[in-house]
């Protein structure tokens, strides 16, 4: 077997048993910014599937998005029954909301791709993988976060 593969092997067994080296690294990114620049992705392995190069002009943030439904203001209008209801889901994916928030916050480079690194019970965490289009040779379109052309966007619109 090839270095990745143990690598990847290592992963799922820390967030499969919930080592204390994962509890303790999502306590620490619970206490950071919501959205964080990382000199080096957690998952090379996921990282490098999803088109990651170790070069200039690519770039892995870390985002923090909060879990489960959304709590809605108080339904004013009367007490009607199409109206009394007090949460209401996302249509969108929490990968998906990530990846905008991120491609929203660095407007100078482009939503390459994104993957999942951990949870707890109340916030997901996901590395997202940014690109430089003046940078990097790559033809990479405008806006492909908020157009559904990034991979969790494509799921979520069934292509």
């Amino acid at each position: 077997m090839g270095m990745y593969k143990y690598v990847k092997e290592n992963f799922q067994k820390e967030y499969k048993e919930r080592s204390p080296i994962y509890r303790a690294r999502i306590a620490a990114w619970n206490k950071e910014a919501a959205i964080v620049r990382l000199e080096r992705p957690t998952n090379l392995v996921r990282a490098r599937t999803l088109g990651y190069k170790a070069k200039r002009g690519f770039a892995v943030v870390r985002v923090k998005t909060g879990r489960g439904a959304r709590k809605r203001p108080h339904p004013w209008g009367g007490r009607k029954p199409g109206k009394n209801y007090a949460y209401v889901s996302p249509a969108k994916s929490l990968q998906h909301i990530a990846q905008e928030r991120v491609a929203r916050k660095f407007t100078n480079m482009e939503v390459l791709n994104s993957y999942w690194v951990g949870e707890n019970s109340t916030t997901k965490f996901f590395e997202v993988i940014l690109v430089d289009r003046m940078m990097c040779e790559t033809d990479l379109q405008k806006g492909r976060a908020f157009r559904g052309l990034t991979h969790q966007a494509r799921k979520h619109r069934n292509l």
